[in-house]
């Protein structure tokens, strides 16, 4: 899954030329389309249906909103095999994730699901390399969006090790705020058990970049 915090969408109420920069912006061929926030997502936006209204003559006033399919909604408790089956099914690529509340929690595409089947796919607008690397068997840096389950994966713990503090958060930029009960400083040391969470990079009130140190245990 794609977390909220990394998700662009497009906003209902912009025109059509509006929508067009977005696009060109973002490079995705499909975007949720929301009323206010992403908890209200109204539909999906598929690009290749814009197509045939790009023409200069007709993008002025063009009311793009009935081009806007139904969004598929999941549970994020949904099992990746069972939700395989559903994109086969219904042949879709795209779904909303949302929490027990009906807050959306994220994306997640058919892309995301192969990735995790078969590794990483790459394409011309990715990344070449993750911000995520291990320094030594005790320190390793992550970016603040990383999942917590690869993190436990990363540092070879049981996917379920940091269950009692997580609280709702999904990230490891959440876990530390659930930890902190505020939010940190660069550079400043959050504790829990054996291991020190130290955020490296904040961005406004986001943290992209952190430090995780395992406790050395004495002999």
């Amino acid at each position: 899954m794609r977390t909220r915090l990394d998700v662009s969408g497009i906003e209902y109420t912009i025109t059509f030329e509006d929508v067009i920069r977005k696009i060109e912006e973002l490079h995705y061929s499909r975007l949720p389309v929301y009323k206010n926030n992403l908890d209200e997502v109204a539909g999906m936006l598929h690009t290749k249906d814009l197509l045939p209204y790009v023409n200069a003559s007709k993008v002025e006033n063009y009311d793009w909103h009935t081009l806007i399919r139904p969004a598929f909604f999941v549970h994020e408790q949904k099992l990746i095999e069972d939700l395989l089956q559903e994109f086969r099914n219904r042949r879709i690529h795209f779904a909303v994730v949302v929490d027990e509340f009906g807050g959306t929690s994220g994306i997640v595409t058919l892309e995301d699901i192969m990735e995790e089947i078969i590794g990483d796919i790459k394409d011309e607008f990715d990344d070449e390399e993750s911000g995520n690397k291990k320094i030594d068997d005790f320190t390793y840096i992550f970016e603040g969006k990383t999942m917590i389950n690869d993190v436990c994966q990363a540092l070879g713990l049981p996917p379920n090790t940091f269950e009692e503090i997580r609280g709702d958060s999904d990230s490891l930029a959440g876990l530390i705020l659930e930890i902190a009960g505020e939010f940190p400083q660069v550079n400043e040391e959050i504790v829990s058990g054996d291991f020190i969470f130290i955020p490296l990079e904040i961005n406004k009130n986001r943290i992209d970049k952190v430090k995780v140190i395992i406790k050395e245990k004495a002999s």
